[in-house]
């Protein structure tokens, strides 16, 4: 499409869109690097458009210069992160590929949170005469690496909390029966939240209940590591999640000795805690130094409270189904043996509500987001 036309402004917007939905593409696949589009542009017209593919791939940039030839020299440059200038990466710095294919401007979503990039990179293209435009779409720009943003300057992982319910507020009957409360189309979108996860989180209450896989059911997807808490080590070896191939990661007691080495057999990971009951934030400062940065949470009533109390939670995800169930046996989908007052309640900011199928998928962020 020729935007030659267009004002500026609208036009760094309508590219800066596309290199956004080509960085979308490898949702899951990149990690711990970010997602990255970039589509360079002369005349108005895209002569060339790329997306970070996996970990230890070309960037973005430079994929996008290869494809463009001789033709990038005197384009614009539109790139949903600020390019990198410095050398301590398996891939070479993007920088010195856009002076030399003599870009002549280059307009850019967001910085690099990166402390090594950070307004590095731009000033590196400024001072050798390179236009540069910063911002552009940057609030969407920084939504879709919200992960990467927190683990860079946390070096914690991103977490979500994902729960399905009842329109009553419930995850469960008396007698245990969750199976199931939301519809199929919730439960492909729950698919692709793993497939776009490092690591899906459970506890052994729900292992034991329902025996789950945890792995992404969509073919040829990122299937997630399961990071199972389990204390005292009560998962039976027999069990899905002892035997499905994706990378296991069990957290239990330094004492929990029982079964240790079978499950090691198997190729599971154990991280190991002392005393009584885990330390969330040391958990993720565990995983975080692991480089998983992303994490989707999905475990029953006791240990989602558990994981909001610890202050670990960024996200959440609520499928809520239009059911009632009833019964003050039937399970609360966020239980724990403590509650908070009404002015100290945990509050959701940034909220959105959307149908899908017959639910509605409520997303937010804890307190006041990332």
């Amino acid at each position: 499409m020729d935007k030659t036309n267009a004002t500026p402004a609208a036009k760094d917007i309508f590219f800066m869109n596309q290199a956004l939905k080509l960085a979308e593409r490898a949702r899951g696949m990149t990690s711990p690097n970010p997602l990255v589009g970039a589509v360079i542009v002369k005349n108005g017209r895209v002569i060339a458009a790329e997306y970070h593919k996996r970990a230890g791939d070309l960037h973005a940039e430079a994929l996008a210069l290869l494809k463009a030839g001789a033709k990038a020299r005197g384009s614009t440059l539109y790139v949903t992160l600020e390019p990198c200038c410095h050398i301590a990466k398996k891939t070479p710095p993007c920088c010195p590929a856009i002076l030399k294919a003599g870009v002549k401007k280059v307009v850019v979503a967001m910085r690099d949170p990166n402390p090594k990039v950070s307004g590095r990179g731009l000033k590196t293209l400024q001072d050798q005469g390179v236009i540069v435009i910063e911002g552009v779409l940057e609030e969407k720009a920084g939504k879709q690496n919200e992960a990467y943003c927190k683990f860079i300057k946390t070096g914690r992982p991103f977490v979500t909390l994902k729960c399905a319910m009842t329109l009553d507020g419930k995850i469960a009957t008396p007698e245990r029966e969750s199976k199931w409360i939301t519809g199929e189309k919730s439960r492909m979108v729950v698919q692709k939240m793993r497939g776009a996860s490092d690591a899906v989180m459970s506890a052994i209450g729900t292992v034991l209940a329902d025996n789950p896989r945890l792995t992404c059911r969509i073919k040829s997807a990122h299937q997630p590591a399961r990071i199972i808490i389990d204390p005292d080590l009560d998962t039976p070896l027999d069990f899905n999640i002892t035997s499905t191939p994706p990378r296991t990661i069990f957290v239990t007691s330094a004492q929990a000795d029982r079964k240790k080495d079978l499950f090691r057999e198997r190729g599971i990971e154990f991280i190991e805690f002392n005393g009584e009951k885990v330390d969330f934030g040391w958990l993720m400062d565990r995983l975080g130094g692991m480089d998983i940065v992303s994490v989707m949470i999905e475990a029953g009533s006791s240990f989602s409270a558990a994981a909001l109390m610890a202050g670990i939670v960024d996200k959440v995800v609520f499928f809520i189904a239009p059911k009632i169930i009833g019964g003050c046996g039937s399970v609360p989908v966020v239980g724990g043996k403590s509650f908070l007052k009404l002015p100290d309640a945990i509050r959701i900011s940034d909220m959105t509500v959307k149908k899908v199928g017959e639910d509605l998928m409520v997303e937010g962020y804890v307190g006041s987001g990332v």
